[in-house]
């Protein structure tokens, strides 16, 4: 899997690609265990994040299926509560994360509020935890907490944008 190397030591994120928002529904499906329902936080070329009930071994390997994409072969990186890491045993190609990314370009503000609601339970959820868990859910309660902001300000400029493409339409009534 040769990506660049992950940064060290600034306690920032330290994935090999970005890791873009969006909430999709998705399957996982574990050796001869029938599908689980999960949703997908984050992803990127090389591993998402998803929220889901079902407990994984860390370094188990699991099929992903996503809808618009060939089903991924994962391996479980971290499991923390409800919250699952995955690599991709076969890194996406850019263009197909890109095509995925397209389609889920806006995000409607209940998802937003999605993301703001796991940023709040993650975040009393790091508070509480032991030394293992502390980290991931911490990362994962700012990543969806930066995530919120971003996608919410986007939908305002969008918003905006619309306003005055349509003001410039409208004839006035002075005419």
């Amino acid at each position: 899997m040769g990506a660049s190397a992950p940064q060290q030591g600034d306690g920032s994120d330290r994935r090999r690609a970005n890791r873009a928002a969006l909430r999709l529904n998705a399957t996982i499906r574990e050796g001869g265990r029938s599908r689980t329902q999960v949703r997908l936080i984050d992803i990127s070329t090389h591993g998402c994040r998803i929220e889901c009930t079902s407990m994984m071994a860390e370094d188990s390997w699991i099929w992903l299926g996503i809808a618009g994409l060939e089903t991924q072969y994962c391996r479980v990186v971290w499991h923390c509560q409800e919250f699952v890491g995955l690599e991709f045993a076969t890194p996406l190609a850019e263009a197909v994360l890109e095509r995925l990314l397209q389609e889920q370009a806006h995000m409607p503000e209940t998802t937003i509020n999605e993301l703001r609601a796991i940023a709040t339970r993650t975040h009393g959820l790091a508070r509480q935890a032991n030394d293992t868990d502390i980290h991931p859910l911490a990362e994962l309660s700012r990543k969806c907490a930066v995530d919120a902001v971003v996608e919410g300000f986007r939908m305002s400029e969008a918003t905006s944008a619309k306003a005055k493409k349509s003001a410039k339409k409208t004839p006035s009534a002075d005419a």
